[in-house]
């Protein structure tokens, strides 16, 4: 195997256990695919490139040290557990509202939710300064700084295939009305508590949830 195949792989591997770990990304895709389908998780997808992107290349460039102090992740965990538990009360809000699983009027912008559940998640943040730099160092040191444009590339794919595929999966016909509400607030029952296990980082400098 070459070297460039084996980084491939290797970056798609170690990759998948952030992308497809359960958070908030993942539980807000399969909310807004409730309502939105596939798009909803295509355009949350692209929200997270926003922030995500610039972080790899900062992180090229020597940040990854200021990202891992700990006010500043505490001022991440603070700021992201109270927009979680605003997005959970949206959630819920049309759980409640909505007369028909068609129905798609909502003022929750899945490219917004994408950037804010991204820039306001240290553990992201944290993922990619700890795990993500030691793999931008060796893209750089093989590659130079194209290097990062061919890790990149490794790792997002996963990304939108995870989070538009999740928007699918919860857009399909079949639901009932009942089952689509007990989804809706099941998912903000789920981001509730990351919210909260946010604010307890933020405060006590502890996680309540294992992962």
């Amino acid at each position: 195997m070459s070297s460039l195949a084996g980084f491939i792989l290797k970056v798609a591997i170690i990759s998948s256990s952030g992308a497809l770990a359960p958070g908030p990304l993942t539980a807000a895709a399969a909310a807004t695919g409730a309502r939105k389908g596939w798009r909803g998780g295509f355009w949350i997808s692209m929200g997270h490139l926003v922030v995500e992107l610039p972080l790899v290349l900062l992180i090229g460039l020597g940040v990854a040290s200021i990202l891992t102090r700990d006010e500043v992740v505490r001022i991440l965990a603070l700021t992201g557990g109270i927009f979680l538990l605003f997005f959970s009360y949206l959630t819920a809000r049309d759980a409640l509202k909505f007369k028909s699983i068609g129905s798609s009027n909502t003022s929750s912008s899945p490219f917004l939710i994408g950037i804010a559940l991204s820039a306001l998640n240290p553990f992201f943040i944290a993922w990619w300064a700890g795990v993500g730099s030691s793999l931008v160092a060796e893209a750089v040191a093989l590659w130079g700084f194209a290097g990062i444009g061919i890790l990149y590339a490794s790792h997002v794919w996963l990304d939108f295939f995870w989070l538009t595929g999740l928007a699918r999966i919860t857009s399909m016909s079949g639901f009932s009305m009942r089952i689509y509400r007990a989804l809706l607030f099941s998912l903000a029952m789920l981001v509730t508590i990351f919210g909260i296990d946010f604010l307890h980082y933020a405060i006590f400098e502890k996680h309540l949830l294992p992962f």
